[in-house]
């Protein structure tokens, strides 16, 4: 499920930002959680690589007035300003004869990979701005908006796409060429369709992928003329208006997919030769350093078949190379690298029941498995939870391949190294809790962004070894201190099997031991999202806003969700929503029910997208809860994507029963206590439709209940206005019924 797939009533309280004076207030409420010196403990510098090694960076500490663009040379650690500000600001300022240039900020887009020039997307327009002479240049200049752009990797040009067009401009002489000329409103070149966007590139609206040498692109071409079309009511000014969304629910067509190569000289596209009929979805794409092919990675309607083909740049040729499998699902990654001896890729795959790193020949032959235990991979970074990119960097000279795991703890991130034969494995972060790793091009430095659920982040330079370079930036508390934020206290709970769940809970400041406290259960639950981390969290601001109206905040993960392997993964298949996520979740709160300090009459549950679908698991199919708010929840899979849905559901065909069975509407009739349900009419998502359908099985049933719409708004419910007015409703909620 998506942007909110992990989006919970304690997101939603950070919405607004109204500056607020920390020596005039001391206690954190609504009104006042929104001080900005309470987000002060999240600023850490922004870094970029450079292909020579450097680094930029943007340290977001420093004040205004200063702040600018630097390079790092980590071998020295030297900082020195990467572009005159004043002197950019200026030459910005100069294309706008009227006198009225548009707010832009310092920071571009992009980077081009030699450091030249950065990349700015401002009102729809590309601009560039030449670091060495900070001197702007407009690119583009028309009534369209252009979007997804990206330089060559020689840096000379910018890809981009214009309505459903894909273009290019050479930033010297300013040339645009055209490279499609097809695109209509349903057929889309080099931008995505809303389920590829969502689902399987994780919200990057990026589908064209450049040739190294710079002078090819191979790119998605999506026809979305038979995908079934979704209406929104738009209800201003007067007379209502309708907006409309391709969206392909489970069971039904599918946007086709298929993959050019056009080359920039003659614009010429050439298609990559695979049946449409041997794959469902075109998962990624990547150019292999000859220049001369693309691997192609297909996956099937059922998700459960990855093949790996290998297309001809100038014939358009293909031969399948190897597949991965999978008796659930086939994950997304990003993890697939061709290495310098022409010889080997390395590739990401879950066929042994954790996410682990392997090492196939270029024929497709297995090499070997690299890395190998009761453990998985994990993301190196940020981005969709539900994509992934576990390796760091390779360096091939020295024989090591860099990544993220989970080995030491499922609730931490740390950076491991190994051998590509599998061999000579160390762990390089040393403390407890989360890194996030940016590494350099040559694998010699990383930068790594650190926190604990007790330690606000850091920023550090480091030599590949894991020693550590330079600190650039030391945890700041800000408001926290001033406010005495508490943070959570990590914890293991019990399942009936022994199971140990991770779980979080966080207490006021003033607790008493000998009290008895309420409790609001926050929860999400779809297959490895977990919510509890041993990191440091926005989500403490608004548990202690809650902490001080007197509720305690409880988090749990699944087994399911815990990311710890894909065995546990796959115990939703066929039955997502259904005993695997319920039974957790009842065993958790029963062990905190036994606690001394507990109130086990007044417990609430809460969570948005997936977290409202298990807020009605809890609340129709246990008894456990007295209070429940569900915000945007999905009520019944058949009502969502059919990427999403079918990984864990399959389709009716293979799975009707299921689909009846694990259906919430079933169980609306066995509502037990208060519930509030809560979506926007715009949620382009989780379609309103979930909410509607349940709520009229509750009035068949006649079960009360309180709803909140917020009209025209999406899944976050995010502007300021919507979501300060969400904040008092579900406080208020609380305030009244538990």
């Amino acid at each position: 499920m998506s942007i909110q797939k992990r989006l919970t009533a304690a997101v939603l309280f950070l919405c607004i930002v109204v500056p607020v004076s920390a020596q005039e207030h001391q206690r954190l409420s609504l009104e006042t959680m929104h001080d900005p010196t309470l987000y002060e403990a999240f600023s850490v510098p922004r870094v970029w690589w450079l292909e020579d090694n450097s680094a930029v960076m943007y340290d977001t500490r420093l004040p205004d007035s200063v702040r600018t663009l630097e390079r790092l040379d980590p071998v020295t650690g030297k900082r020195t300003p990467f572009v005159d500000r004043e002197k950019a600001a200026a030459s910005f300022r100069a294309l706008f004869t009227n006198g009225n240039p548009p707010r832009f900020n310092p920071v571009p887009q992009a980077i081009s990979s030699d450091g030249r020039y950065g990349l700015y997307l401002i009102n729809g327009d590309i601009f560039v701005l030449s670091f060495p002479t900070a001197t702007f240049k407009r690119l583009t200049n028309t009534p369209e908006k252009e979007k997804s752009a990206l330089f060559s990797p020689d840096g000379t040009k910018i890809a981009f796409v214009r309505g459903t067009d894909l273009y290019v401009v050479d930033i010297a002489s300013g040339t645009e060429q055209r490279l499609t000329t097809d695109g209509t409103e349903t057929r889309l070149n080099g931008t995505l369709s809303w389920v590829y966007w969502e689902e399987i590139f994780g919200r990057r609206d990026i589908g064209y992928w450049w040739s190294p040498d710079s002078k090819a692109i191979a790119y998605l071409q999506s026809d979305e003329s038979q995908v079934s079309v979704q209406h929104y009511v738009d209800i201003s000014p007067w007379t209502p208006t309708v907006t409309t969304q391709r969206y392909p629910k489970v069971g039904e067509k599918n946007p086709d997919v298929r993959v050019g190569i056009v080359e920039l000289g003659s614009a010429k596209t050439t298609w990559a030769d695979i049946a449409p009929s041997s794959y469902e979805y075109v998962i990624r794409v990547d150019w292999l350093p000859d220049n001369k092919s693309v691997c192609v990675r297909t996956l099937n309607r059922l998700q459960t078949d990855l093949a790996f083909r290998f297309v001809d740049r100038a014939t358009g040729a293909s031969r399948l190379i190897t597949t991965d499998s999978d008796s659930g699902w086939v994950n997304m990654s990003d993890d697939l690298y061709f290495l310098n001896d022409g010889k080997h890729f390395v590739m990401w795959s879950e066929r042994d029941g954790y996410g682990h790193l392997y090492r196939f020949r270029m024929d497709g032959t297995l090499e070997n498995q690299i890395t190998k235990g009761p453990w998985g991979t994990c993301s190196v970074g940020g981005g969709a939870y539900w994509t992934s990119q576990v390796v760091a960097g390779i360096d091939e000279k020295n024989d090591w391949i860099y990544f993220a795991a989970r080995e030491k703890s499922p609730i931490e991130k740390q950076l491991y190294r190994i051998h590509l034969n599998g061999n000579g494995m160390q762990r390089l972060t040393k403390e407890d809790g989360t890194h996030s790793i940016t590494m350099s091009p040559n694998a010699r430095y990383y930068f790594d962004r650190f926190s604990s659920v007790t330690t606000p982040p850091s920023l550090a330079l480091y030599a590949a070894s894991g020693k550590r370079m330079q600190t650039l930036a030391e945890p700041r508390w800000g408001g926290y201190k001033t406010y005495d934020v508490q943070t959570p206290e990590l914890m293991w709970v019990p399942a009936r099997d022994g199971f140990q769940l991770p779980a979080s809970l966080t207490k006021p400041h003033d607790f008493d031991p000998s009290k008895k406290y309420p409790v609001i259960v926050e929860v999400y639950g779809g297959p490895s999202a977990p919510t509890v981390a041993n990191s440091f969290s926005y989500s403490a601001i608004s548990e202690n806003v809650l902490a001080n109206e007197g509720y305690l905040t409880f988090k749990v993960d699944n087994r399911a969700s815990t990311g710890i392997s894909k065995k546990l993964e796959n115990l939703l298949l066929y039955r997502a929503l259904g005993e695997v996520e319920l039974n957790d979740l009842v065993d958790a709160v029963r062990w905190l029910k036994k606690q001394p300090f507990i109130d086990s009459t007044r417990f609430g549950i809460t969570g948005w997208s997936g977290g409202g679908s298990n807020t009605l698991l809890g609340m129709t199919r246990s008894t456990e809860f007295k209070a429940g708010v569900d915000g945007a929840g999905v009520t019944d899979f058949r009502f969502y994507d059919s990427k999403w849905g079918e990984a864990m559901m399959k389709t009716e065909k293979e799975n009707l029963k299921g689909y009846e069975e694990y259906s919430l509407l079933r169980y609306a009739k066995d509502l037990h206590g208060k519930l509030m349900i809560i979506h926007g009419t715009h949620d382009d998502n989780v379609h309103i439709q979930n909410s509607w359908r349940f709520i009229n099985e509750l009035i068949k049933a006649d079960k009360l209940f309180e709803l909140m719409i917020y009209p025209m708004r999406k899944h976050g419910v995010g502007d300021p206005a919507g979501a300060e007015h969400l904040n008092h409703v579900m406080l208020d909620f609380w305030k009244r019924n538990l």
